[in-house]
């Protein structure tokens, strides 16, 4: 007997979809907690590979991941005198500060959950609707940011506005890199 078509089989995606049908139907929490480990069981055995996995979940590696990848994108942002440049400018315009966090958040969540460079699920989130990826990456990429620009003195806090509007510049491209040292791996 011949496999079937490829476009016929089943995938873990398809795995994962009924798995979270299955979570809207359990009541139970002893069952949901069950559920939750055949879903982290499912992930683990994928083939390996770097596309076309399910992620799930949001452990130390993947904030390590994260930080890595804020790392690399946040570098040159660190060495790089355009970045005190805007951020001056962005405190002085404190929309457009608000706006570059907005659009932070915006462009995170598209990598990890809209550009579908793997399929992502959301596991466990805060409050019933925060994605603790989303939270991880963006923390990862904020903390390392100001970590960063303080450590090799980008920054000064004795003007905590302007600081605060530095690190926002940095803290853009890193996030991209915390999302993409992420996902990537396939972790």
């Amino acid at each position: 007997m011949s496999a079937p078509p490829a476009e016929d089989r089943k995938n873990f995606s398809d795995l994962f979809d009924e798995l979270e049908d299955l979570d809207d139907h359990v009541d139970d929490d002893e069952a949901r907690a069950q559920l939750r480990e055949v879903k982290e069981l499912a992930t683990d055995m994928q083939p390996d590979g770097t596309f076309g996995r399910v992620i799930y979940g949001f452990d130390a590696n993947d904030l390590a991941e994260a930080a890595l990848g804020s790392l690399l994108f946040g570098i040159p942002m660190a060495v790089e005198g355009g970045t005190n440049e805007a951020g001056e400018f962005l405190a002085g315009h404190l929309p457009l500060l608000a706006a570059n966090a907005a659009a932070i958040v915006a462009i995170v969540y598209g990598l990890l959950y809209v550009a579908e460079f793997q399929d992502v699920r959301v596991a466990d989130p805060f409050f019933g609707v925060i994605p603790r990826r989303l939270v991880g990456v963006l923390a990862a990429s904020t903390v390392t940011a100001t970590l960063l620009l303080t450590a090799w003195g980008r920054v000064a806090w004795t003007d905590p506005a302007l600081a605060v509007a530095t690190v926002s510049v940095a803290v853009l491209p890193m996030a991209i890199g915390a999302a993409l040292g992420d996902i990537l791996p396939g972790s």
